[in-house]
């Protein structure tokens, strides 16, 4: 097979019970298998150490220098845009050192209005990927608008440029009157500590059912079962994303559309990238989000259509990747 030898770096074993974890990893090296004679990963399920490699993809930095493929060249993959540029222009940590290339699935990074720091990089913009083929449009969609998400996220506040962006909790508090404005149901896998019982007690009154990740999305097949099962996703993203308007879209998400799942998301600058309007929705306030539901309730069979055409035209994974490659300076 023609094209670079490419090794993932990825930290797949960092959460153990999280099948969406293992998917938004494992979407990089599916589509490279299409491409190139070798992807693997390192600290994954494929132990890439002695692997030959012309180029390491190392997401968001987790291999370091001299660990794998000595002498490849080094592509850092930013899959949590805002975090490592400003945490180097902080001086907290420089996750970015080390590499030859920067790519980025922060679609306004370099961008006017995107206020992440691009650092002095030139960063190659990417849309995640989805592999088509592990995700078919299904049948029989579920009832509850649905997603698989963690109330706050691990890296905490950052404050830069005297903004200080935060997790999804600041967000989701805007929207928490939507199940009482419309005629649907929303199923939420949410990771949310017991010690949140405050915000617990505000979901569930508002009309919000939490089901355990652990417990309905452990594994990659269960994380499969549980999108496929549900009418659509809601998203509302962390606020880092969506106040820098950094133009993230959701691994998530994409596999949402693959399954003929349409998906009303938060914009964040999305909607400059991708359409929008059909099977994929973009919402800013509680109003719009209301209007999505509507629209999709209205009209699911063309909807779904549209989320599936979304996928294979935008998201498909060996597309993106070949682009990606071409785009890195490497042909696949």
């Amino acid at each position: 097979m023609s094209g670079p030898a490419v090794l993932v770096g990825a930290n797949a074993r960092a959460r153990p019970r999280a099948g969406g974890h293992a998917w938004a990893l494992g979407q990089w090296a599916l589509g490279l298998a299409a491409l190139s004679r070798a992807a693997a990963f390192a600290d994954g399920t494929v132990d890439g150490r002695g692997a030959p490699a012309d180029v390491v993809l190392n997401v968001m930095g987790h291999l370091q220098r001299g660990e794998h493929a000595e002498g490849a060249a080094r592509v850092f993959l930013d899959i949590d845009p805002g975090y490592p540029q400003m945490w180097r222009e902080l001086g907290l940590a420089d996750m970015l050192d080390g590499h030859d290339r920067f790519a980025t699935i922060g679609q306004n990074i370099g961008r006017a209005g995107c206020a992440i720091p691009d650092c002095g990089l030139d960063w190659v913009t990417t849309p995640p990927p989805v592999a088509l083929a592990e995700w078919p449009a299904t049948t029989a969609p579920g009832s509850a608008f649905t997603t698989v998400a963690t109330w706050r996220n691990p890296y905490g506040t950052v404050t830069y440029g005297g903004v200080t962006y935060g997790s999804r909790a600041h967000e989701f508090r805007r929207f928490i009157e939507l199940p009482r404005l419309v005629d649907a149901r929303f199923e939420l896998a949410l990771d949310i500590d017991a010690a949140e019982a405050r915000d617990r007690r505000a979901l569930e009154r508002h009309g919000w059912t939490l089901r355990d990740p652990r417990a309905v999305a452990a594994t990659p097949l269960a994380y499969r079962r549980f999108i496929q099962g549900s009418r659509a996703e809601f998203c509302v993203a962390q606020h880092m994303y969506v106040a820098t308007r950094s133009g993230w879209l959701s691994d998530r998400s994409v596999c949402y559309l693959a399954s003929g799942r349409p998906v009303l998301a938060q914009d964040t600058g999305f909607s400059d990238n991708y359409p929008v309007g059909e099977g994929l929705l973009a919402f800013t306030t509680l109003e719009e989000a209301a209007a999505g539901v509507e629209s999709i309730q209205r009209d699911y069979a063309r909807h779904s259509a549209a989320a599936r055409a979304l996928a294979e035209e935008h998201f498909d994974a060996p597309r993106v990747l070949r682009r990606l490659l071409a785009r890195l300076g490497w042909a696949a």
